[in-house]
């Protein structure tokens, strides 16, 4: 009888730790630590375009070798030449058809300038649009001005709706059009990058359902994907604060930062025959952060 009554207290206690363990994780990953700047960078708001515009940069070298890999041929923009010189030089030395001009996407005319010499290039007809470009800006929403909202917006949202836009006629004649957005897991769930960051992917990520409905007539489909983060520049801001990574990968059941290739694969697979029925999804590349709540990612 002793013996069961000590077994019982046994058990009583495993439970006790376990409770305890189950406590200290949920605290971890809701840590008010969690991506956050110190107040001195927000006081100075800081401002990193650059930093994104390179971790986009990085992104789309990947997406057009994919592409590239599947003897496609393609066309590409950046607003830096010497960016765009040095990759065209590397894809040409890879055998890859690869052209591009100079493009700034926040600018209207310069949109429609690119689109002018896209359809000269491939005769007016066009499979594969891919959207490419962000910015962001990390302040505390008090904080921004009409300026910086209109710059985010301009960059992130306006320049993806008026380049599908202008390429709808384009794809159309090919009878099996795709236009695939670049959006982030800032449009799906709450992350401190700046809240108009995370308002024009989340208009992103709503576009891409209303195109995908209205252009499915004209063979077009239309799909999103939503990374979490990625190895690239985009994340050098997060890294000022010296627990990023833990934090990161105590939210993500996988444990780890995903990598660039993780992204453009996923591009080229929605592009290919295989993918054929599908459209108007988001499709969130995250390690499992996003349907995590309090799961242990440790041991």
């Amino acid at each position: 009888m002793e013996d069961v009554r000590e077994r019982e207290r046994e058990r009583e206690r495993e439970r006790i730790k376990r409770g305890k363990r189950r406590e200290y994780c949920s605290r971890k990953i809701h840590s008010k630590n969690y991506l956050k700047f110190s107040e001195r960078e927000r006081e100075r708001e800081i401002w990193k375009e650059e930093e994104v515009r390179d971790g986009v940069l990085r992104v789309q070298q990947l997406l057009l070798q994919e592409a590239a890999k599947e003897l496609a041929k393609v066309y590409t923009c950046s607003r830096s030449k010497a960016n765009l010189d040095r990759c065209l030089h590397e894809w040409e030395g890879k055998g890859f058809h690869v052209s591009g001009s100079v493009c700034d996407v926040s600018s209207r005319a310069q949109r429609e300038r690119l689109m002018e010499e896209v359809t000269s290039i491939f005769n007016g007809q066009l499979n594969i649009l891919v959207n490419n470009a962000g910015i962001t800006i990390f302040k505390p929403t008090v904080d921004y001005t009409a300026e910086e909202l209109s710059t985010v917006m301009a960059t992130n949202f306006d320049s993806a709706y008026h380049l599908c836009q202008l390429a709808h006629p384009l794809l159309k004649p090919s009878g099996r059009g795709n236009i695939v957005f670049i959006s982030s897991t800032a449009g799906v769930m709450a992350l401190d990058v700046g809240s108009i960051y995370s308002a024009s992917k989340g208009a992103m990520n709503q576009l891409t359902r209303n195109l995908a409905c209205e252009w499915a007539k004209d063979n077009i489909r239309v799909n999103s994907i939503a990374p979490w983060f990625i190895k690239t520049a985009i994340l050098d801001p997060f890294y000022q604060n010296s627990n990023f990574e833990d934090h990161a990968r105590a939210r993500t059941p996988l444990r780890r930062i995903g990598e660039v290739e993780e992204v453009s694969s996923m591009v080229a697979f929605l592009c290919l025959p295989a993918a054929s029925y599908i459209t108007g999804q988001v499709h969130v590349i995250d390690g499992g952060a996003t349907i995590n709540a309090f799961y242990p990612t440790h041991d």
